[in-house]
This record gives structure tokens, sequence and C-alpha cells, in this order.
């Protein structure tokens, strides 16, 4: 299992998130969000089987209001995937980590079993 996801801020998140070149999926999280709780292993193992394909990051909408507001963020978690400095698909809720590989499929290419 990797360690913990890189965290952005609202200083960082352009050139973490928007000038990335390739897709990186950004978990808009809260402390007291339990749901949030719920899927970090998820992205976690997620990033672990899939980071030479797709980035994954967590904000923390308390500490960086800016961005969560700028891109309409309203419930916890959501899950966000830039490219090209654009939102090419948004996850709200929590899931299992199939539900959420799934989601993913056109941003990574599942691995042979």
């Amino acid at each position: 299992m990797a360690g913990t996801l890189k965290n952005v801020t609202d200083a960082d998140f352009d050139t973490e998130v928007l000038q990335s070149e390739k897709p990186v999926l950004v978990d808009f999280w809260a402390e007291w969000c339990g749901p949030c709780r719920q899927i970090a292993p998820s992205l976690e193992a997620i990033a672990a089987e899939y980071g030479d394909q797709i980035e994954i990051v967590k904000l923390n909408i308390d500490q960086n209001p800016g961005t969560a507001a700028k891109y309409g963020v309203m419930s916890i978690p959501t899950l966000n995937v830039y490219q090209g400095g654009e939102v090419v698909k948004t996850i709200v809720g929590a899931k299992p980590k199939a539900a959420i590989v799934r989601d993913l499929d056109s941003f990574i290419e599942a691995k042979a079993v």
C-alpha cells in the first residue's frame, strides 16, 4: 500500500494539477467528512496501481476554500479529473474502489490480472 496521497493547496493547484502532463484526480475532502475517510484507502490503492497513468492528489476544502469554490464543489467527497487544465470527469460521493476504477477507465488502462 502506498503512503498518504500528496496534498495540494489553493497556492499550488495550477502548477500541480492544471499544468500536469498526465490526468490528475483531485479528491476534494475535509477532516470531518466520514465518507471522505472511507474512500481514502481506495484512492491510495488506485494511486499505487495506476500512478504511472493518473496522478491522485487531495485538496482539503476547509484549508483551501478558493479552489473548491472556483470549481463549484458543493458536497464532498467530490473527485474531479483534470486533463489539459479542464475538468473532464466528476465523481460525487463515496464509492467502492472497483466503481471508482470503472469511472476512471477512460484515463487508465486496466492492468492484466
